[in-house]
């Protein structure tokens, strides 16, 4: 396929995306309670994955992708769409994440996640879990890796954090993080590789150098 095909097919994939999302929108808006449920389930897995990243507590993790689409439901007549959906739920998911971690410095308390506690369903949720057969050695291998990251990642400002979840993990552009974090593009480049830095240098001597990113 040519290049000029490619993006025009990429162009009308997003478009029908848009269209699917404004027609899921506008259903909910009407009271349509499967409309509602099915825009839970197909975000419900990125709300998730992105505030267990943030937050590094499963358990409160959870909870507050509870409490995004209480929000998402509550505020839905005020999406605009000015930016697609998906990324109008990642800003509020980032917001809640943000809130709620200021709450935790206020009570001088500490979260922490071990990926290895996980079931295998969250662990693929969180982008560690992989479809094909492993050996034991090579699971164990792999979530270890994905805990020191984990553990490295927390160590990082919330801000550092959000943005090399969302590029690095969730794989939006810049472009749709400027839009989810209301950043500059300029501002999310540079605050992405400053990111990039601290967390290579906070993974130095906790993995070994071929697995370093």
């Amino acid at each position: 396929m040519a290049p000029g095909e490619a993006a025009l097919g990429r162009a009308e994939a997003i478009a029908g995306e848009v269209n699917r999302e404004q027609r899921l929108v506008e259903l909910c808006r009407v009271g349509d309670p499967q409309a509602f449920g099915r825009l839970v389930a197909l975000h419900e897995a990125m709300v998730y994955n992105l505030a267990s990243r943030l937050l590094g507590d499963r358990e409160e993790a959870r909870d507050l992708a509870q409490e995004v689409f209480l929000q998402v439901y509550r505020t839905l007549g005020r999406f605009e769409g000015r930016s697609s959906l998906r990324t109008w739920i990642y800003r509020i998911t980032v917001n809640l994440c943000r809130n709620r971690q200021r709450s935790w410095m206020r009570r001088h308390r500490g979260r922490a996640c071990r990926l290895d506690e996980l079931t295998p369903a969250e662990q693929a949720q969180l982008g560690t879990g992989r479809p094909e057969i492993e050996t034991p050695f090579e699971q164990l291998r792999r979530t270890e890796r994905a805990r020191v990251v984990q553990d490295a990642l927390l160590t990082l400002s919330f801000d550092h954090r959000a943005i090399l979840s969302l590029r690095e993990i969730e794989g939006l552009s810049c472009e749709e993080i400027a839009a989810t974090l209301s950043l500059p593009e300029g501002t999310v480049k540079s605050r992405l590789a400053r990111a990039r830095d601290r967390l290579r240098m906070a993974l130095e001597g906790r993995l070994p150098a071929e697995a370093r990113p």
